[in-house]
């Protein structure tokens, strides 16, 4: 059994956050909530998502895994304005989701959730740590974007950077300690990343709100904020490009 009522905006989060990296998704459904865990394509990036129940306005679940298209979802959603109410129902007869949005319904077939894999979350031992406004870090990453397809992010006890170099233009963003939300290092920590990727991770934090960065030297970088009004968080993880000689 699985039914819920939630706001537009919680939903589309939900889809923002995954669909950039897969497009097939595994939900696990518990009575606490809804979570999943997925691998890019390409095996460079992995998001872990968990939303609590209280984030929906009406909530009611057994245990059980939901296979869903996210691009199909999106395109429901898209056609929901802010504030709408969306009500999901699981309909096990005919194995597909009922979306409802005001007057309109949409029956969605399922996927077969039996060849999708359960990643497990590395335990990465990241000695630089970095909190700071999502506004601040998407300026630097939106300067980037144009004038290259890699960035630099380093972190040592006084400072967070990003820098991106393209043939011709550089950019270069650069946060002493007075300016973050938090920063703690034991050592200079230095590794190189994917712009799209990076992007489409931070792109669902808005304004002021917190992002927090785990990072190493050439290590995967761990990216974590909250979503759904504090009652759901997001951990991404991404691996790095490693500069050739």
């Amino acid at each position: 059994m699985f039914n819920a009522k939630v706001k537009s905006e919680v939903l589309k989060g939900i889809i923002d956050v995954t669909s950039p990296l897969v497009n097939e998704v595994k939900f696990n459904i518990t009575p606490k909530g809804l979570s999943l865990r997925a691998v890019d394509p390409a095996h460079v990036a992995m998001v872990d998502l968990e939303v609590n129940s209280k984030a929906f306005e009406e909530y009611k679940a057994t245990d059980m895994e939901l296979g869903i298209d996210m691009d199909k979802l999106g395109s429901i959603m898209r056609l929901s304005s802010s504030g709408d109410m969306v009500s999901i129902d699981y309909d096990e007869e005919s194995n597909r989701l009922i979306v409802k949005i005001g007057n309109l319904i949409r029956k969605m077939g399922l996927i077969d959730t039996a060849g999708m894999p359960d990643p497990k979350m590395p335990n990465l031992n990241l000695p630089g740590k970095v909190v700071l406004k999502a506004s601040e870090l998407n300026q630097g990453v939106r300067a980037s974007e144009a004038v290259s397809d890699h960035l630099a992010l380093t972190v040592d006890k006084n400072t967070f950077e990003l820098f991106a170099e393209g043939d011709t233009d550089t950019v270069n963003l650069k946060l002493p300690k007075d300016l973050l939300v938090e920063l703690n290092t034991s050592s200079k920590c230095k590794s190189l990343f994917s712009i799209d990727y990076f992007s489409n991770m931070i792109k669902p934090v808005r304004g002021e709100d917190p992002i927090t960065i785990m990072i190493g030297n050439d290590n995967p970088i761990r990216v974590e904020f909250d979503i759904a009004d504090k009652k759901g968080h997001v951990t991404y993880l991404l691996a790095p490009r490693i500069e050739s000689e």
